[in-house]
């Protein structure tokens, strides 16, 4: 075996028995009752007993017979959850403790795993500022771990990043509504009607994957700077404190410019630093998600 694919079936491995002991503790309950939660359709109504949650309660057949009853769901069938990751240049940036590229494979593995463990399949498209790789949904471990696997090794053609494009191809490709989660840092030309469009088919939730040397420039004095999708070089004096105030005053603008856009178009959305765990952003989004069933 070539030290390359040994060292990739390495690092598959690390991977797989972090996130699957994290979706196993964590995020396999919290995801079924943020995504599963109960089916839309419930199949009969039937007097309450205790214990009963009070939301189950149907109130007009209650105001009918002047007495409490629930409805009776029937469970969910099986999800199909579709991971939608931007593999552009700009991922490979990283300051603290891990690129951005590494902290989206990890997430893309967890959330794999938490799906496969509620019996849904799991599918991918990677894209940059084109559709780079669709891995059409599947069940079952030796699947996710192919996942993984793209996820460590994929090498985009492109640099670019273009969100709206693999918003359409989604919206075009997966016919049955399913659950999407959007991983980018969304430095990209806009996809709000996209969004819209994908979002009414589809239930996506959006997490955005940042450095936070991306929004704060430390006094490092000059720097080059280099942009890693188009690849030119730029001389910056991190010195000058209005530059890093100008530089993150920027950065705060194009945050506040995307929280409204998913906002607006009933997103689910989080940010997610190379610097932070993120099993915590990641419960709380789950657990909002809850409150709201």
């Amino acid at each position: 075996m070539a030290k390359d694919t040994k060292d990739l079936l390495k690092k598959v491995r690390k991977i797989e028995i972090k996130t699957r002991g994290l979706s196993n503790h964590l995020f396999s309950g919290e995801y079924h009752s943020a995504f599963k939660g109960r089916g839309m359709a419930f199949s009969e109504v039937r007097e309450y007993q205790i214990g009963d949650e009070i939301r189950t309660i149907d109130w007009n057949v209650t105001a009918r017979f002047n007495h409490p009853y629930v409805k009776v769901f029937d469970e969910e069938r099986e999800l199909t959850v579709m991971l939608l990751m931007d593999v552009s240049g700009s991922e490979n940036f990283g300051t603290q403790t891990q690129q951005k590229q590494d902290l989206a494979t990890e997430l893309c593995a967890v959330l794999a795993f938490s799906a496969i463990q509620n019996n849904d399949k799991v599918g991918v498209i990677f894209f940059s500022d084109k559709i780079e790789k669709f891995i059409p949904p599947k069940k079952g471990r030796s699947h996710i771990l192919m996942i993984i696997r793209e996820l460590i090794d994929f090498k985009p053609d492109n640099k670019g990043t273009n969100v709206a494009i693999a918003l359409k191809y989604f919206t075009s490709v997966i016919k049955k509504r399913c659950t999407a989660f959007l991983l980018s840092d969304f430095v990209s030309p806009a996809f709000d009607d996209e969004l819209k469009i994908a979002n009414k088919k589809h239930d996506i939730i959006a997490l955005r994957l940042y450095d936070k040397h991306e929004e704060v420039f430390p006094n490092l004095g000059l720097i080059p700077v280099k942009d890693d999708e188009t690849g030119e070089l730029m001389w910056v004096n991190t010195a000058d404190e209005k530059v890093r105030h100008a530089f993150g005053a920027v950065a705060r603008e194009r945050n506040a410019k995307l929280a409204d856009t998913f906002k607006r178009s009933g997103v689910d959305f989080t940010s997610i630093g190379t610097h932070e765990s993120y099993v915590k952003p990641l419960m709380t989004l789950f657990k909002k998600r809850e409150g709201r069933r």
